[in-house]
This record gives C-alpha cells, sequence and structure tokens, in this order.
C-alpha cells in the first residue's frame, strides 16, 4: 500500500503523526514519508499518508475535497480562533438571534475568498504567517486569501457544557502538545477565563461541513462568531473524509 489514511491525533503535528506511523508499523521504518494536507495540532482525523515513489504525486492529492465535522463554542475569541490561541475577547452568555444564526450557516454556503488564519504556515514574504504574529508585525502586511468553496454545511445540533467540563477538556487538550506553542501562557489565560465564570453554562454547536481543498474550519467558526456579534471558536474539528479516504 503506497497511499493510505491514518488518524493524527488530537494535539500531534502532522510530523508526529508520521513518527508515530514508523514505531507503530514497523515495516514502513526506512520508508519515505510524507502527507498531503496538514491538520493543526487541535485537529484530528484523516492524514493521508504517501509512501516512497508516491511522494512525486503529492499534488495529485492536495486538491481533494474534505469533509469535517466541527464544534464551534461561542462567546469566546482567540488569536488562533480556537482553544490554542490567546483569549482576546470574551462575551459569556452568548447571545444572539436564531434568525441571525440561520443566515450566517446560509450566508458561508458557497464559493468565496477566505483570509488565512494569522497563526497559520501561509507564507507572506518568505515568512510564515504565525512568525508575523508573533512578533506582532500583522499590521504591516495584508494577510492573502484563498478561494474556497463550501460544497454542504450543516447544522446538526446545540449542547452546553458547565464551567468545570470545559476546562478539564481545554485544558487537557492543551496538555498534549508539544513544541513551541505558547502553551504555558495560553493555559494561564483559560484559567482566568474559567475563574471569571465559575459556574457558568458556555453552549457549543456541532456542524458538519464538505469543503475544497483549503478551507479553515477555525477560520470559519470566527468567521460565525464576528457575525453574530459574540466571537466563537472551534472547540473540536475532526476531519472525518479526504477524497475516498476515511
Amino acid at each position: 500500500m503506497s497511499v493510505f489514511s491514518i488518524n493524527k491525533n488530537r494535539g500531534e503535528t502532522p510530523l508526529e503523526a508520521l513518527n508515530r506511523l514508523r514505531i507503530e508499523r514497523p515495516e514502513y521504518k526506512d520508508s519515505s514519508l510524507t502527507y498531503a494536507g496538514r491538520l493543526d495540532p487541535m485537529a484530528e482525523g484523516v492524514l493521508l499518508v504517501l509512501t516512497d515513489e508516491d511522494n512525486t504525486r503529492r499534488a495529485d492529492f492536495l486538491g481533494l475535497e474534505k469533509e469535517y465535522e466541527f464544534d464551534v463554542l461561542w462567546g469566546v475569541e482567540t488569536d488562533t480562533y480556537d482553544v490554542l490561541g490567546k483569549i482576546v475577547a470574551q462575551k459569556v452568555p452568548a447571545i444572539f438571534d436564531k434568525k441571525d444564526f440561520k443566515k450566517v450557516i446560509e450566508k458561508y454556503q458557497g464559493i468565496y475568498d477566505q483570509p488565512y488564519p494569522p497563526f497559520s504556515s501561509q507564507p507572506v514574504q518568505g515568512k510564515p504567517l504565525f512568525v508575523w504574529a508573533r512578533e506582532g508585525r500583522l499590521s504591516e502586511i495584508e494577510i492573502p486569501r484563498k478561494e474556497i468553496e463550501i460544497k454542504k454545511l450543516e447544522h446538526i445540533c446545540d449542547r452546553r457544557i458547565i464551567t468545570a467540563d470545559l476546562k478539564e477538556q481545554i485544558l487537557e487538550n492543551i496538555s498534549r502538545v508539544k513544541g513551541d506553542f505558547r502553551q504555558e501562557e495560553i493555559a494561564s489565560l483559560w484559567q482566568e477565563c474559567f475563574i471569571k465564570y465559575p459556574s457558568t453554562i458556555f453552549t457549543f454547536s456541532t456542524f458538519r461541513a464538505t469543503v475544497s481543498s483549503g478551507a479553515y474550519m477555525r477560520g470559519l467558526a470566527h468567521n460565525f462568531g464576528k457575525d453574530l456579534g459574540c466571537g466563537a471558536i472551534a472547540l473540536r474539528i475532526v476531519r472525518t473524509r479526504v477524497g475516498k479516504y476515511t
């Protein structure tokens, strides 16, 4: 098998997932492995792996259609648009009109230009966007956009979660991440948020999306929150399909 899918765990980088594969599948220990279509550390799910001679066909797989299931937490905004970011705004409990909610969901179905998240690897002037963001120099550049298509977007359900359970979930997910992702500072800011709202009921919504290559679900969550005026982040992102691979 020269092209196959593995499950990238939450907290892993794609490279860490490949290294894990080499340990779990000794037959690939000495193979040349690459992945087609990265996933953020907080995202999980299907990661396409190319081996040996199929590495030269990577471009063929990058444009494949993708499916995601993701949870949007309302009332909190971070600079990464997910839980692995500094909290920059809070509006808890999040309140918005159900009619506006429906309009926002409809708005993002179809083709539009989506800005790359400031904390992403998209290069600008030879430097990844996340470097510009960390240096506090985003005002010096124009954040690039990419034409994407949201082919199908379904609102599955709404759920509620108490502060204690949300705290446990978010801090546990942050602790999974290795490397320099500002984890200590970010965990501290989340702790402050939970102290501020010790017995609050937070709301999150689950969505399922079929999208073209390059679409960011955390960017979509951020847009939802901006349009509804309450702020939002991607609490959970699972990629369930890439092309025919599940």
